[in-house]
């Protein structure tokens, strides 16, 4: 019988550099992808969506105002409606509430929007770090 010694060396600094490297692309991905799929959930109407749907757009603003930005510093990244395009009224349909003394019964994108493509958001980080 002979005896084998095995040495294993983890430099974990190499690794977290390997990850903020390649981090900006996949993250980009991930922001692009929700927004995709967030602006396919608005459709438009001249009427109201029912309480608990997405809501719709009545000109196309909505799904306009859909944008991402990925913070490299941080290394996340932000989706959603930008208070720019449409001011704060999707937060009182996002959440229900009151905006412009309106009572908004809850319409929510964003969090079904992640829910529901959660499960393919590994897939973007697939082979994205390398040695």
């Amino acid at each position: 019988m002979t005896n084998t010694n095995v040495r294993i060396e983890f430099d974990s600094n190499a690794v977290r550099n390997a990850v903020k490297k390649s981090s900006p692309k996949p993250l980009s991905r991930a922001g692009a992808y929700i927004r995709k799929s967030a602006r396919n959930a608005v459709s438009r109407s001249k009427n109201s969506s029912s309480p608990g749907s997405p809501p719709y757009t009545r000109r196309g603003l909505l799904k306009r105002s859909i944008l991402f930005g990925v913070e490299r510093q941080r290394m996340t990244v932000v989706i959603g409606p930008a208070e720019s395009f449409i001011g704060i009224s999707m937060t009182a349909h996002e959440f229900g509430g009151i905006y412009r003394r309106r009572k908004y019964p809850k319409r929510p994108l964003m969090g079904p929007t992640l829910q529901k493509v959660a499960p393919q958001l590994p897939k973007l980080w697939e082979d994205s770090v390398k040695p």
